[in-house]
């Protein structure tokens, strides 16, 4: 099926120049704020935030007089991304150099690298790189105070939650409170929209954000043109579906589903055989790299594919120090993958990532598809592809089915704006002080737009809108609301404030409004097309062509900023099965509330004088049959507060 997704890019090479510093953009953008106390970096796979660290953390060793460097890192293989690295000589005051008998990122039990920690802070040495799960064990046999003057660098920072279980979180929440450490934070996939928030606001406010965008990075590269995002839908099993989206020309990373998900045949060995048979036949592994060798059925061809799903550890760190080492386009062709492979996984030349099984959480999304948007010169295109089960009008299931397939839609509309150049909106009438001089082609002034009148609201703006519309778009009564059975003023103007509000409680309602208007805004004009025509400039939104220059915020909330998500559904779908996931969607619809109820009370009363009747319970449109559900909940309120006025 044709990508939901296709973004292109400029191929400008700004994100991979270096200054006299030999300092990236990003990394420029980093250490410039390398003064503050907590910093967190906010930047795309590939974008160089392991060497941002290097620059900020030698320059709190030399200039800021801080004691030692500790990285924390999720798993073992991520920890050469910090080895020794050369610096000078690209222009940097100073070389990189960990004493090796700190690198904790090795085989070996946590027992013995918990004493080398403790050893580590008593030490003259100044840079320590361990896992996160070292962290942990080793912060339980010390006190806070003795990481006082110390560097805490997080990797991959999403792995710490503000969830009481989370102990990584509660680590963090101990030093931010009880020491004066300095904590860098760095991640790729910083998502509120996921179940738990990384910090609790109270928290996240101590931090300084420098966040570098998924288009700078992608319209800044060479080889990079285009990066497409696809969903491919089958019933049964997957394993019969796979042959046909699997390209055995294409570098790709294979994710299988989790033996716990819905997806899976609870036979990952199986399931990973099956793959290696739809691509070929296996001639033999190599028994000291591990590679599987293929003979491709239908080229003929030795493919190298490489199996990470195996539990043998011996097996696996085999074929993971391959990996590690990988050189060439020609080194693999196929990775076969679990739970492994998804972040700080380097492979330049992957070109498709084809995930198996829907992924709840945006930040995994996020990460799967940061592996396939490294810049090399073998590719100019570059695809996610997720595979998920298609419901089944007949199946107990269709329920979930639904549920996970919306859900899919509205990450890969997400992803959409995340990937797309940002605009700015300001308002129509600007104040007396500002210059619309300034303006360029990524500015819109809209009638009737707020434009920020705090600082709190200008941060959340400019730092947190994507995590912020990841969690309108994951949050269940919006789902429920997308494909169009409620109102597009109820959405904008009742649910998405209801969100905001839970995840900035301290906002006061003039700053809600502010931040809503912009998640509407930004939502609706990314989903929509801009078009220009002589000198003036026409944005196609729900179907119809308006002027910029005549664009109002009351035309936009008018517009349900999913629609253009469920046509994309309502077009990938076969007619029974749109059916069945119209009428789960209609048997799980939100509740009424009066909110909702009387901002629907113009709309009823302008469909009366225009019908001549009231709305119909058994309208086929939806937004019809929930008109006359408020004028059934708004009888029902009234006969109540009768009754309670009698009492």
């Amino acid at each position: 099926m044709p990508d939901l997704v296709h973004v292109t890019y400029g191929q400008t090479g700004k994100s991979k120049k270096t200054n006299e510093l030999g300092m990236r953009e990003m990394q420029q953008r980093a250490f410039d704020a390398r003064s503050a106390q907590h910093l967190l970096i906010k930047a795309p796979p590939a974008s160089g935030k392991s060497r941002a660290l290097m620059f900020i953390g030698l320059d709190k060793l030399i200039n800021q007089d801080l004691k030692k460097v500790i990285v924390a890192v999720p798993e073992r293989s991520i920890g050469s991304s910090f080895a020794k690295t050369e610096l000078k000589k690209y222009g940097f005051f100073a070389d990189w150099i960990p004493n090796p008998k700190y690198n904790l990122c090795t085989p070996g039990g946590e027992k013995n690298k918990v004493k080398a920690f403790a050893q580590f802070l008593e030490s003259e040495e100044q840079i320590l790189i361990c896992t996160h799960a070292t962290f942990r064990f080793a912060f339980d046999g010390i006190d806070e105070k003795a990481l006082n003057e110390t560097v805490i660098a997080i990797d991959e920072f999403h792995h710490v939650s503000a969830d009481a279980d989370n102990r990584l979180g509660e680590v963090l929440r101990a030093i931010l409170e009880k020491s004066t450490a300095h904590v860098i934070a760095m991640t790729g996939s910083y998502f509120r929209g996921d179940s738990v928030p990384v910090l609790l606001p109270e928290d996240e406010r101590k931090f300084i954000k420098v966040k570098y965008d998924y288009y700078e990075q992608l319209n800044g590269y060479e080889y990079l043109k285009s990066l497409g995002i696809g969903y491919h839908f089958y019933q049964g099993r997957y394993t019969s579906a796979i042959d046909e989206i699997l390209d055995e020309n294409k570098k790709t990373i294979v994710h299988i589903p989790s033996v716990n998900s819905g997806e899976s045949t609870k036979q990952k060995y199986e399931e990973v055989n099956h793959i290696i048979d739809s691509l070929g036949e296996l001639e033999y592994q190599d028994s000291e790299t591990g590679v599987l060798y293929v003979k491709s059925k239908k080229s003929g061809k030795l493919l190298k594919v490489a199996d990470l799903v195996h539990d043998n550890q011996k097996d696996r760190d085999k074929i993971q120090n391959y990996l590690r080492q990988i050189k060439s386009v020609d080194d693999i062709d196929i990775i076969i993958a679990l739970g492994m492979a998804k972040e700080g996984f380097d492979w330049p030349y992957c070109e498709h990532a084809l995930t198996v099984g829907y992924r709840g959480s945006l930040t995994e999304i996020i990460q799967i598809i940061g592996r396939a948007t490294r810049d090399s010169e073998n590719k100019s295109h570059a695809q996610f592809t997720n595979l998920i089960a298609q419901p089944d009008a007949g199946d107990g299931e269709v329920k979930v089915a639904v549920n996970n397939m919306l859900k899919a839609i509205t990450a890969s509309l997400l992803m959409e704006q995340v990937l797309a150049p940002n605009f700015k909106f300001k308002s129509k009438f600007p104040e007396e002080d500002e210059d619309e001089s300034e303006d360029d082609d990524k500015t819109i002034r809209i009638n009737g737009f707020k434009t920020p009148s705090s600082q709190r609201t200008k941060d959340i703006i400019e730092s947190d809108i994507n995590d912020l519309k990841a969690k309108v778009m994951q949050d269940d009564q919006m789902i429920k609301a997308m494909p169009g059975n409620v109102d597009p003023e109820v959405i904008n103007k009742v649910l998405i404030p209801k969100i905001i509000k839970e995840t900035y409680p301290d906002l006061t309602d003039e700053q809600v409004e502010e931040v809503r208007q912009h998640i509407v805004v930004d939502s609706v004009i990314k989903n929509g097309t801009i078009e220009e025509v002589g000198d003036k400039r026409f944005i196609r939104m729900a179907d119809s062509f308006v002027n910029i220059e005549d664009i109002h915020i009351d035309l936009i909330d008018t517009i349900n900023p999913f629609q253009k998500a469920f046509e994309i559904l309502s077009k990938s779908v076969t007619a029974s099965v749109f059916k069945a996931i119209q009428e789960t969607i209609d048997a799980t619809r939100i509740q009424m509330t009066e909110e909702e109820a009387i901002l629907l009370w113009p709309k009823i009363k302008s469909w009366i004088e225009r019908t001549g009747e009231q709305p119909s319970i058994q309208a086929i449109d939806p937004q019809v049959r929930r008109l006359a559900e408020a004028i059934l909940f708004l009888k029902e309120l009234k006969r109540k507060k009768a009754a309670a006025q009698n009492e």
